[in-house]
């Protein structure tokens, strides 16, 4: 009876580490997100900036229109899901994000774990959606390029930009896949 109950103490042990390792992982997940979304936005802002002159768009559309670092974005989410991160661009369209938890997993009959708190990292990337071909010749502003986002077109006015492309649209963004480990 005494090793069934120290049996099940010890998968109790696991499941709070279990719960606070993916309490760290969701962390770190969200506040990847979050922070390239943020950047997301500021790409689409830019675009819609520079909507009429296409000649900025590729840049925009690779990550390299001037926006702000939005680590502070990933921090503030951390923070809502009781952590807190630190965070570093990866590459122009890319954060990682590695997260650790503000509680520790607690007391068990593990030693040690009472102030053991879990660490997850992730990474989320922005890829542009959207191709376009800039007019041979320019046409004074009489013509904006078609743009193709993923198979759906865009016919863009330069007298009415009113009906333009969703940030979802313009630009995907999700977490990367975590390299494989060699086995």
């Amino acid at each position: 009876m005494g090793g069934l109950l120290l049996l099940a103490l010890a998968y109790l042990a696991v499941g709070q580490a279990g719960a606070t390792r993916s309490k760290a992982q969701t962390a770190a997940d969200a506040a990847a997100l979050a922070a390239a979304l943020e950047t997301r936005d500021q790409l689409v802002d830019e675009w819609i900036t520079h909507i009429l002159d296409p000649d900025s768009w590729q840049d925009i559309f690779e990550g390299k229109a001037p926006v702000t670092n939005a680590c502070w974005r990933a921090q503030q989410l951390a923070a809502s899901n009781q952590a807190s991160v630190t965070c570093r661009p990866d590459g122009l369209l890319g954060y990682t994000v590695v997260a650790e938890t503000n509680d520790p997993v607690g007391d068990t009959i593990v030693p040690g774990t009472e102030t053991r708190k879990a660490t997850e990292s992730a990474t989320a990337v922005i890829e542009g959606r959207c191709s376009f071909e800039l007019p041979s010749e320019k046409a004074d502003g009489a013509e904006l390029p078609r743009l193709s986002c993923k198979g759906e077109l865009w016919d863009l006015k330069p007298d009415d930009v009113t009906d333009l492309p969703r940030p979802e649209d313009l630009f995907d963004v999700h977490l990367a896949d975590s390299p494989a480990s060699d086995e």
